[in-house]
């Protein structure tokens, strides 16, 4: 069985005006809302080094401390860069 839907005292343009405008406003809110999703950067040990102006093997000693969090393919290294920017902390004096 077939549900039927009536709208009383309205006429069709009213009705497809009604639906765009809900649609418009909807678009409005996603685009606003919307964040494109960005690729992950992987840096090797030599990039994190130049990066951050350290030795390699300060990049080797903190990776041992657990300050950075390496990732390995087969026998190379790489460490995320949004992870490397998130492990440096803010020296700013709280007021």
């Amino acid at each position: 069985m077939k549900k039927v839907i009536q709208l009383h005292q309205t006429t069709p343009e009213e009705l497809v005006n009604v639906i765009l405008l809900g649609v418009k406003k909807e678009i409005e809110i996603l685009k606003q809302e919307f964040r494109p999703k960005e690729p992950e950067e992987y840096l090797t040990r030599t990039e994190v080094s130049k990066m951050l102006k350290i030795d390699l093997s300060t990049v080797h000693h903190w990776t041992k401390r657990g300050k950075l969090k390496p990732y390995g393919l087969g026998r190379r290294v790489y460490y995320k860069r949004s992870e490397i920017e998130q492990a440096l902390i803010d020296l700013s004096p709280i007021h």
